[in-house]
């Protein structure tokens, strides 16, 4: 801290030693505190601002280091590269303090990043640079020449605009033999200054005396003030007005209206007539000031209030008042009125918010200083003391930090996706009787942070695309929400990449970046692909970026895209027909030919029903082909009116929308019973022995399939012995020991997606006992013994997609592959017939039944239900087995007939599974004809020409 004082060097011991005290008491207080004398130059040194308040110079700039001084203007200044305070204009403290023993300049220091700020007081001295100054350059006075010694003359002394020493005057008068000068030696007010007549004044002798009054003050240098007195001596008038006190002190409450009373003065004159009657008026030398706001009666002596009287612009009156009498030598009696302003309540709070953020960032930590907020009151005392409160309730507080200086600081953690601005109200309220209140308005904007990742709407979405779709088109949007602002809430979509077999994710669809658009960039063949699940991550802009994921599962559903396919006949045939002979023996329902056919497609498309065009004229055919078994089988028996060589054409059509229709071409060559070639039977024979070995592999097939089913079945039955507690409520199926068999709605072998069946199964010998399972058969609970069972099964779940046929049966999934007649299989003795129709084979008499797929097929449904028609209605029994069991995913069936032991079976229409089959079929035909290929030359070329 630095001061300047003019002086000697005894003087500045003293000034050094005031230095280090008054610095001990600013480190005690918290603040700086400099001195600076007043009338400085520019350029002064004040001190190192920047080093006392612990700032390096290289952050002045960064940290936007800045000086504020309310009202002050710009009278001090800090140099940012060497942090030095110094004097920018000139210092006037008369001009800035009047005569308030305390001057200083409070200035606001503050920095940001982080926000600071730091009070600092500059102290101005004050030097000599006013000398006295007399209300007037002269004074004029009439006294009689009869007052006697020791009269007394009142006069207005001078004044210095300074303070301390340099406003102490001493006053000296001009050597005269009349008058001596009294100096009040304490209150001015009491008992101003004045002349002393120390010697009888003879007009006759001197009519006028010139005196010379000095007045010095006691600063360094000495500065003086003189006045001029004219003394007129008059001729006597004895006796001059006298008022009841010398001194008179009244208080008057400030903002009172005109016209009010303030004090009534009473003055006397012990003379008569003229030379008693008394004028008042207030002295010639009174201020303006006074003589605006106040106002005398020259008769009455009241004194009345004409102005308005404000304390806070003044808050005390020092009037003179003279009385004067009308002798024709006047004299004159004087005293002093003082008019104490009592201090009302008239003033409110006023606030003043400097605003240093715009905004807060919602991660900001309790204890932020967001803005400075500064309240002032013109009152005094209690009048003058303000608090100030927060409204509402919100995450900030008021921290008071300097005199009435506050700062908005936060209490605790903001949420921008909460509360994205908060309107402050402050408020200032003094401490009067009624109290004044001022308020302000603040708004701090909570600024977003990037706090919350994008959300999809649910975690998972299935979209249904119909095969053969146009590439690029448009098969689902994906949105997803991201509570943050701006750029932060910007999202992006973009796929998860995966391998979908061989190739890449990307090369069937693709996600618009800004939209959400799912694309598929191929056509989706539902025979390659049913299912397609992925991933779309949907991230923000924000820094970090966030996002999250939804599951899209597609699933393609099938379109008749495929015509039925013609599987290649048993024995060979001409031009791509079938060839067979038939003896004229037969009678009517005997089966002489059988078409086969699959499709590709799956559901209704995939289901294939046979119609036999018949030719012109052709009314009366012996032959019919079963609506959808496709054998061909005899309406009468043949006779000789019958032609040698019949020519058939089946339709085999499925039940798409269009139907695809493919023709099969059937020869058949009408022969005596005892006209058979051998050729023929010999192809049987060789056939026959073929279809031995592909049996005995659907055999193998059939018994793991089994196995495993038989696996799930015993997991599944601990599981629910383990955890059904409640008693059975559900029917009972059949006597004895009933297997139970839940299936899920998707993928059953006995179950369409619409409803559940039970298949249920009665004691009977071990080779006659059959149980089929469906992979994705859901949890089930079931619980028998030797009188019931019951069953509870769970709602159906939608398909797994991570389930998987094996290679060879996924081949029979998209093929329809005829098996043999509906078989019957006996539960046990007397047990009743059961037929289960499927795709290929079914009973060839429509009025014994109709097969409908389930409502919906064609969408991951691949199960059929039967309707016994009503001419021939079937009745089941006790312990009967149904004889054909449906492959999941397939319209394939599994047939199994009971046959007495010598008879023989045609074993090569037993089971059979897609195209792989019949290629293996044909591998193994092909290695049997060559080891009897010598023996059916001659007959071959026999057969040919018969059919």
């Amino acid at each position: 801290m630095v001061d300047f004082n003019r002086g000697d060097q005894g003087d500045l011991h003293l000034l050094l030693l005031f230095t280090i005290i008054l610095t001990a008491w600013a480190a005690g207080s918290g603040q700086v505190h400099y001195s600076v004398p007043e009338e400085a130059k520019h350029g002064t040194f004040v001190g190192h601002i920047a080093q006392d308040l612990g700032l390096e110079l290289a952050e002045l700039l960064p940290r936007l280091f800045r000086v504020a001084s309310k009202g002050r203007g710009d009278l001090l200044e800090v140099n940012l590269q060497n942090g030095i305070l110094f004097v920018n204009s000139r210092i006037d403290r008369e001009e800035l303090c009047g005569r308030s023993l305390e001057c200083s300049i409070h200035l606001e220091v503050i920095v940001e990043r982080p926000l600071q700020v730091f009070h600092v007081e500059v102290e101005v001295k004050d030097i000599n640079d006013n000398p006295p100054v007399f209300p007037g350059t002269q004074k004029n006075l009439f006294i009689a020449e009869s007052r006697p010694l020791d009269s007394r003359f009142p006069l207005e002394g001078a004044s210095d605009a300074d303070i301390g020493e340099n406003a102490s005057l001493t006053y000296r008068l001009s050597s005269n033999e009349h008058f001596s000068l009294d100096v009040p030696t304490t209150d001015e007010q009491v008992k101003p200054l004045g002349l002393v007549l120390r010697k009888h004044l003879d007009r006759e002798e001197a009519p006028e005396i010139f005196l010379l009054l000095i007045a010095t003050d006691r600063g360094k240098p000495e500065l003086t003030g003189t006045v001029q007195l004219l003394v007129t001596v008059l001729d006597a008038n004895d006796n001059a007005p006298a008022f009841d006190r010398t001194f008179y002190a009244v208080k008057l409450p400030e903002n009172v209206p005109n016209g009010t009373l303030v004090i009534q003065l009473n003055a006397s004159d012990l003379d008569e007539d003229l030379n008693g009657d008394i004028i008042y008026s207030f002295s010639s030398d009174i201020s303006p000031g006074v003589k605006s706001k106040f106002y005398i009666d020259p008769l009455s002596g009241e004194i009345l209030a004409i102005g308005h009287i404000d304390f806070e612009e003044n808050d005390a009156y020092k009037i003179r008042v003279e009385a004067i009498d009308k002798g024709f030598l006047p004299l004159v009696g004087h005293c002093t009125v003082i008019v104490e302003v009592v201090d009302a309540n008239d003033n409110a709070p006023q606030l003043t918010v400097s605003s240093l953020s715009l905004a807060i960032s919602e991660d900001a930590q309790p204890g932020t200083v967001i803005t400075l907020i500064n309240v002032s009151d013109r009152d005094s005392g209690a009048n003058g003391q303000v608090t100030c409160s927060l409204t509402p309730q919100v995450p900030f507080k008021l921290v008071s930090t300097f005199k009435n200086y506050y700062s908005l600081v936060l209490d605790s953690a903001l949420d921008r996706e909460s509360v994205s601005v908060y309107e402050l109200v402050v408020t200032a309220r003094d401490g009067g009787s009624p109290s004044l209140s001022a308020t302000a308005s603040v708004s701090v904007e909570v600024a977003d942070v990037n706090d919350n990742a994008p959300a999809f709407a649910q975690p998972e979405s299935t979209v249904f695309v119909k095969e053969n779709n146009a590439p690029g088109c448009h098969i689902f949007t994906v949105s997803a929400r991201d509570a943050d602002a701006q750029e932060n809430a910007l999202v992006s979509y973009s796929l998860v990449e995966r391998r979908v077999g061989e190739r890449a994710l990307s090369s069937y669809v693709s996600v618009h970046a800004e939209s959400g658009r799912v694309y598929a960039l191929q056509p989706l063949d539902h025979e390659e692909l049913e299912l397609l699940q992925f991933q779309v991550s949907a991230r923000d802009a924000g820094v970090p970026p966030l996002g999250s994921n939804v599951t899209l599962q597609v699933f393609v559903l099938d379109e008749n895209d495929n015509a039925p396919a013609l599987l290649p006949p048993g024995a060979g045939g001409v031009g791509g027909a079938m060839s067979q002979l038939v003896s004229r023996s037969v009678g009517a329902g005997h089966v002489v030919a059988k078409v086969r056919a699959v499709d590709a497609d799956s559901g209704y498309n995939a289901w294939l029903s046979y119609e036999l065009r018949l030719s012109a004229g052709g009314d009366g055919s012996p032959f019919r082909v079963g609506l959808y078994t496709g054998e061909i089988s005899t309406t009468r028996a043949l006779d000789e009116a019958d032609a040698p060589r019949q020519r058939l054409l089946v339709l085999v059509k499925d039940h798409g929308e269009p139907p695809l229709v493919s023709t099969a071409t059937v020869l058949l060559s009408l022969v005596d019973s005892g006209q058979a070639p051998k050729t023929p039977s010999r192809v049987s024979v060789g056939a026959a022995s073929v279809d031995t070995a592909l049996v005995d592999v659907n055999v193998y097939l059939i018994i793991a399939i089994c196995a495993v089913s038989s696996l799930l079945v015993l997991t599944l039955l601990l599981y629910t012995a383990l955890r059904c507690s409640a008693p059975p409520t559900q029917g009972v199926c059949g006597p004895g020991k009933p297997t139970l068999v839940c299936s899920s709605a998707v993928g059953s072998w006995s179950s369409s997606q619409q409803r559940r069946q039970r298949v249920c199964s009665g004691e009977g010998p071990p080779k006659a006992d059959l149980m089929a399972f469906s992979p994705s058969v859901p949890p089930c609970s079931s619980c028998g013994d030797n009188e019931k069972q019951q069953e509870m099964c769970e709602n159906p779940r939608q398909p797994n997609p991570d389930w998987r046929y094996s290679a060879s049966l996924r081949a029979g999934m998209h093929s329809s592959v005829h098996l043999e007649e509906a078989g019957i299989l006996r539960a046990g003795p007397g047990g009743p017939d059961q037929q289960w129709p499927t795709v290929s084979s079914a009973t060839p008499e429509p009025e014994a039944g109709e097969v409908s797929p389930p409502v919906g097929a064609g969408v991951n449904s691949n199960s059929w239900t039967f309707k016994y028609g009503p001419g021939n209605p079937k009745q089941s029994g006790p312990g009967e087995l149904p004889d054909k069991f449906i492959i999941p995913g397939s319209p394939a069936i599994i047939s199994i007939r009971q046959e007495p032991t010598n008879s023989q079976i045609d074993k090569s229409d037993f089971i059979t599974f897609g195209k792989k089959e019949e290629t293996k079929k044909k591998k193994k035909k092909k290695k049997g004809n060559k080891t009897q290929e010598k023996k059916e030359k001659g007959n071959s070329t026999t057969d040919n020409s018969d059919q």
